[in-house]
């Protein structure tokens, strides 16, 4: 214990007395109040006040407007091997008491005249790092209704640098950069963009950050340990809140913590006040773990380091490679039977979603499992198809050419697309949106502009505007390279296609993917795949590790839309949100509904360009990560007996969805909340493409 310096955060009394946690990485102050331990300060290595937890804990009753913090008179500092831990003795304040002999005693008397709560509250420093481990345990000592039981209670930059920050991710709910604020209306309308207190089976990784000047905090917990249960009562969970900027507080600083009472659906949503009140019990057990930890870097930083720490997650059947062969075959089963039609083709009757192409996944199936009973009707299918489109086919230029004829004739076409796209590039290097042009693909944004606001404005850019069309060209070029005669256009189209890609080095969010429907700088995890591909082919054009660094950063940017988590009721490990906002302002939620489908044309792009994600980025075992998704679409898979599927804008899909002819296929959207699927169907070979991936890559690695 010391006496004489004074905290820096103004909005606590200071009873004079500090003491101090330090390892080397962090540094942590406890103050003592007029009423008791305490408040702590958070410092970096290097001085700078990342932090302030507030109070060791709060406590709010229904009969009582004033809440009561969990304080100590003394505490006791532990030194061991692996942690310095400092352990507080806790009580709620008595208000009541602090009130008796003063001018309020004649005309105030709150019915708790002892503490409502007390137990113990321990914090611990890690030796090895700045991880800092938060522990409350305490028991209840008067039947009661809680409005909210507060744990950590983190004010982000307070008495420091305010609500300034690079970027804050609470994943699967919010990732905004800037000035932009948490729960904003910048992606989303309300009610939709209250998200501060969400229902957490929204949550894809039960950790939250803010980052400022180079340096990122962070707090995480275990969502399915109970934090109270009484009896054969519920089980209560915490209760993730975030606000960036405080709003809650009306701060100058952003606000990360845990509470009680949890949302229990939809319905309970940001209730920082529980109503109706949480039923507390005598004696009844309270709590609440976390950690936070600090690390080097942004937001998107923090939550590597996260996953880094606590790895991915198993799911059953992962490691053995006969659970991918066995879905294997039941998608060729599928493609053996109600998705084929003798008129038609490959396909499902879905606006026209047929056709006489064979998918790749089928010529590997009846290559590698020629004795499968599917196999022989398989090979029966792909011979009609082939003979169908070649029969379809138009003669070919290249017909009657010499071999080193048809290579230059394809030099010469792979040199025109190339010169097609770059027709659409800008002096800067930009690619730039065009929603009247060349973007327009739906009309949904078309709509939006008129009853909303835009959702992205003409002539603007985004991460996604440009590292598409990078991948295309940076493609080509590599190509070029090796062909005679063509060394001089491959180095005119990369230099283009790199100035594409540097013009993006100050990104740090991925944007601009599913421009069609969604606003074009909302967090999209489509942008962020194809940002690491086209930093992955200008890595390999031109040997700069900084682009190799930069498709590490890109790729490692999935992980906020990814769940690494589930909870009981509803399966959802591994599955991904696409965007973290709104299609169209109004229709469609992505915070709340998963899409799977992008995050698979992500790996099998990467696939198919040679590109192995656990070679280049070895801290994350990214065949695990291929492994999940894809184990996560294959649980989409559709069962009509199930009656899991209801569909939106195409009813009249329903009847054929009853008799069958969609089993297969998995669905467009699965809700989070109610753990329903619903929209358009898609074809399970892009689960089969990364199925054969997953085979090969566990084969060789």
């Amino acid at each position: 214990m010391e006496n004489g310096q004074m905290p820096k955060y103004k909005k606590a009394s200071f009873g004079g007395e500090y003491v101090v946690q330090e390892n080397g990485t962090v540094r942590l102050v406890w103050y003592k109040r007029l009423s008791g331990w305490g408040f702590c300060e958070i410092y970096t290595a290097k001085g700078k006040l990342m932090a302030v937890l507030d109070y060791l804990g709060e406590v709010l009753v229904r009969d009582q407007e004033i809440p009561m913090r969990l304080e100590a008179e003394t505490y006791t500092l532990e030194e061991k091997d692996d942690s310095i831990d400092i352990i507080f003795d806790v009580k709620s304040m008595v208000v009541q008491k602090l009130l008796d002999g003063t001018s309020f005693a004649p005309w105030m008397h709150y019915p708790f005249t002892r503490p409502v709560l007390e137990g113990k509250v321990t914090v611990s420093l890690s030796r090895k790092g700045p991880e800092i481990s938060y522990s409350m345990r305490v028991k209840a000592n008067e039947n009661m209704y809680l409005r909210y039981l507060r744990g950590p209670w983190l004010k982000v930059g307070c008495d420091s640098f305010g609500t300034e920050k690079v970027d804050a991710i609470f994943p699967g709910i919010d990732w905004v950069v800037g000035k932009e604020w948490s729960s904003g209306n910048d992606w989303f309308r309300y009610p939709w963009s209250e998200k501060y207190a969400p229902f957490v089976n929204k949550m894809s990784i039960p950790c939250m950050a803010v980052s400022y000047g180079g340096d990122a905090i962070a707090i995480s917990w275990d969502p399915r340990k109970w934090a109270s249960r009484w009896f054969n009562y519920k089980e209560h969970y915490p209760q993730p809140v975030f606000a960036v900027p405080n709003f809650i507080d009306r701060d100058d600083n952003s606000l990360m913590g845990l509470m009680l009472p949890q949302a229990e659906g939809l319905k309970d949503e940001n209730q920082i006040y529980a109503e109706p009140p949480m039923e507390v019990h005598l004696y009844e057990q309270f709590r609440i773990d976390a950690k936070i930890f600090l690390c080097k870097g942004n937001s998107s930083d923090a939550i590597s380091a996260y996953v880094m720490k606590n790895g991915l997650p198993a799911m059953e059947g992962m490691d053995d490679p006969e659970t991918y062969r066995i879905i294997i075959r039941k998608i060729a089963h599928h493609f053996n039977t109600n998705l084929w039609d003798e008129e038609k083709g490959f396909g499902y009757p879905q606006r026209g979603a047929y056709s006489f192409n064979v998918p790749y996944c089928l010529r590997r199936f009846v290559n590698e499992f020629p004795d499968d009973p599917e196999a022989a009707g398989l090979m029966e299918k792909i011979d009609f198809c082939d003979k169908k489109t070649q029969k379809n086919s138009i003669k070919g230029a290249d017909d009657g050419l010499s071999e080193a004829q048809r290579r230059e004739n394809a030099c010469r076409r792979m040199t025109e697309r190339a010169d097609n796209i770059l027709n659409n590039q800008r002096e800067d290097g930009t690619f730039r949106f065009e929603p009247n042009g060349r973007h327009y693909m739906k009309d949904d944004f078309a709509v939006a502009r008129v009853f909303a606001e835009p959702m992205g404005l003409n002539d603007d850019t985004a991460l996604d505007m440009n590292m598409l069309p990078a991948i295309s060209l940076l493609d080509i070029a590599i190509r070029l390279r090796d062909a005679e005669g063509f060394n001089d256009e491959a180095e005119r189209i990369a230099e283009k296609a790199l100035k594409a890609v540097d013009f993006c080095d100050d990104c740090i969010r991925p944007e601009g993917g599913d421009f069609w429907e969604t606003p074009l700088h909302a967090a999209n995890l489509y942008a962020a795949g194809h940002a690491a591909v086209a930093s992955m082919y200008a890595y390999r054009y031109t040997g700069d590790e900084k682009y190799k660094a930069k498709a590490i950063y890109w790729i490692r940017t999935l992980l906020p839309f990814t769940h690494l988590w589930e909870p009981e009721n509803v399966p959802m490990l591994y599955d991904t949100k696409p965007c973290l906002c709104s299609s169209d302002w109004y229709f469609a939620n992505w915070v709340r509904d998963h899409v799977q489908w992008e995050v698979l044309a992500v790996f099998q792009q990467s696939s198919a360009s040679g590109i192995k994600w656990f070679e280049i980025d070895k801290d994350i075992d990214w065949l695990r990560f291929q492994q999940g998704i894809t184990l996560a679409a294959a649980r989409w898979m559709v069962d009509h007996t199930k009656e899991k599927w209801m569909p939106h804008n195409i009813p009249d899909t329903y009847d054929d969805y009853a008799k069958g002819a969609f089993d297969g296929c998995f669905p467009d959207t699965h809700n989070s909340a109610t753990g329903n699927y619903g929209g358009m169907f898609i074809s399970p070979s892009a689960i089969a493409d990364n199925l054969f991936s997953i085979l090969d890559f566990m084969k060789h690695k």
